[in-house]
């Protein structure tokens, strides 16, 4: 026999369904795009009136701005995680162009550019992808650094090691959403190799590190032990 008893619904705090939100939001965004974001759409979604959500984001610019924010942050936790074990500055830059280089990022890469297409239209959205612009680097600016006080790597400019090679990174990713099966090795290769001649590494040696160094994904942290 059928229980006539109902499930309640959970009565959520205001920072987790917020964050809820947010989250929905963002999976709508990196499977659909930016422009698919609307209040309606993440009401249904969530199975909650759009009163709701226009509640805790009044103007729907600032949820779309939010998402993008949120998937692009996460993503940079995955690729460049504040939070390393000492030591290890070349391995994590191995790491990192292990998880760059290949289709897995490929979902990402058109969030950045559908993101950077709108926000010629949308200034809230524009700022957050100043703002995000800003946290890549910053973070990659720290470990290279590290790499050269380290003396693993020789820069004198952290900061346009990392703009050089961020730049290179997007140029790679521009071609996302288009057939990249006859691309040479010489230029898929680009970003690995302009980070080996910026932070005075040997030609293919970076190159052969992130061939070694697994993508995990799970930990953040590369699976080989440091050398």
């Amino acid at each position: 026999m059928s229980s006539s008893v109902q499930s309640k619904r959970v009565r959520k705090t205001p920072e987790a369904r917020r964050a809820e939100i947010v989250d929905r939001a963002a999976a709508i965004a990196l499977a659909e795009g930016l422009e698919c974001i609307t209040m309606r759409r993440v009401a249904e979604e969530l199975d909650v009136r759009p009163g709701l959500i226009s509640h805790y984001f009044p103007v729907a610019e600032d949820l779309v701005a939010e998402a993008f924010g949120s998937a692009a942050s996460a993503e940079l936790d995955e690729l460049l995680p504040s939070a390393r074990t000492p030591g290890q500055p070349l391995r994590y830059l191995a790491r990192f162009f292990a998880l760059t280089s290949g289709e897995n990022y490929d979902g990402m890469s058109r969030l950045w550019l559908n993101a950077r297409h709108l926000s010629r239209y949308r200034e809230i959205l524009r700022d957050r992808v100043g703002h995000q612009e800003c946290l890549w680097r910053d973070r990659l600016t720290e470990l290279i650094r590290e790499g050269a006080d380290a003396g693993t790597v020789r820069t004198d400019d952290p900061v346009a090691a990392a703009i050089q090679i961020l730049v290179v990174l997007d140029g790679l990713s521009a071609h996302a959403n288009t057939d990249r099966s006859d691309r040479p090795a010489v230029v898929s290769g680009m970003a690995v190799s302009t980070a080996e001649r910026v932070l005075g590494l040997a030609v293919g040696s970076l190159a052969a590190l992130a061939t070694a160094t697994p993508a995990d994904r799970t930990t953040g942290h590369p699976t080989t032990d440091h050398n």
